[in-house]
């Protein structure tokens, strides 16, 4: 019998790993980019104590928090308010006046993770007068990451650099008008709040549930590979209404017939209004 090498093994417990967390739990990650997910289950197989990815899968088949701990550490990030102050400014000049041409205006943030982009376009609406009659829908896999989210809690040690992005991002207001202080924390106030839905919802299975006039996504598809990102666009497609808006991160939009339903807005790269 031929001895049976290590990276064999390894490959076959990461698949049957895969296999248990779908089975079990529902998540399908078997088209996501494998080299960043074995990186972060690999950090999180050592944070469990285990050695093994056998092991490992033990532990998330008999303890559901081991489940709920993997989908916020895939969740976070170096991800802030207003990243990106170039991108927050061409937003408020070039889709600002888009979104106002629309009664009602929803806007779709799916894999939402601790809410950063949710809360910094919040704020945005609320000085450009358009709160009122916007909803802002968060979205993401995992109830525990949006029970996070829908908690506000601006982070102390953040508050000083989230106020000076947002100030390079356009922001006319002091910043301290949109949070209060909780003894060691700090929570959003209503104002940010109020406009924001959040609900459960897997890019990877679940099928358009609205109708949007804006979609942001400047993060998340970068873990997906070339067949699931396809399949994410087309499902942004369907949910984007006629001359809306899709934000989307460093990898832009893929090289298929649905380009062609795009224009690209001046300004920053991978910002487009569907014009088809």
């Amino acid at each position: 019998m031929r001895a049976v090498n290590d990276a064999l093994i390894e490959e076959t417990e990461f698949r049957l790993l895969l296999e248990a967390m779908l089975n079990c739990y529902g998540y399908d990650f078997r088209d996501y980019d494998m080299t960043p997910l074995k990186r972060r289950i690999w950090e999180q197989v050592h944070a469990e104590g285990v050695q093994t990815l056998s092991g490992y899968q033990e532990k998330i088949l008999h303890e559901p928090a081991c489940m709920e701990q993997f989908l916020l550490a895939l969740r976070d990030g170096d991800a802030t308010l207003f990243q990106d102050a170039e991108f927050w400014q061409t937003f408020r000049a070039s889709v600002v006046p888009i979104l106002r041409t629309f009664p009602s205006i929803h806007i779709w943030v799916p894999e939402c993770a601790g809410g950063d982009d949710v809360f910094s376009l919040a704020i945005l609406l609320n000085e450009e007068g358009l709160q009122h009659r916007a909803r802002i829908y968060a979205t993401d896999l995992s109830q525990e990451v949006l029970k996070k989210a829908r908690e506000g809690i601006l982070p102390l040690n953040r508050i000083a650099d989230d106020a000076t992005r947002y100030l390079q991002a356009g922001g006319s207001r002091p910043f301290s008008e949109y949070y209060r202080m909780e003894r060691d924390y700090a929570l959003f106030n209503d104002c940010v709040m109020e406009s924001i839905v959040f609900a459960e919802h897997n890019l990877v299975t679940d099928g358009p549930f609205n109708l949007f006039q804006a979609i942001l996504c400047r993060r998340a598809l970068g873990v997906f590979n070339e067949w699931l990102q396809e399949r994410v666009h087309a499902l942004f497609m369907k949910s984007l209404s006629r001359f809306g808006v899709l934000a989307l991160g460093t990898d832009g939009l893929p090289k298929s017939p649905l380009t062609e339903r795009y224009e690209r807005l001046p300004g920053v790269p991978n910002l487009y209004r569907k014009v088809k």
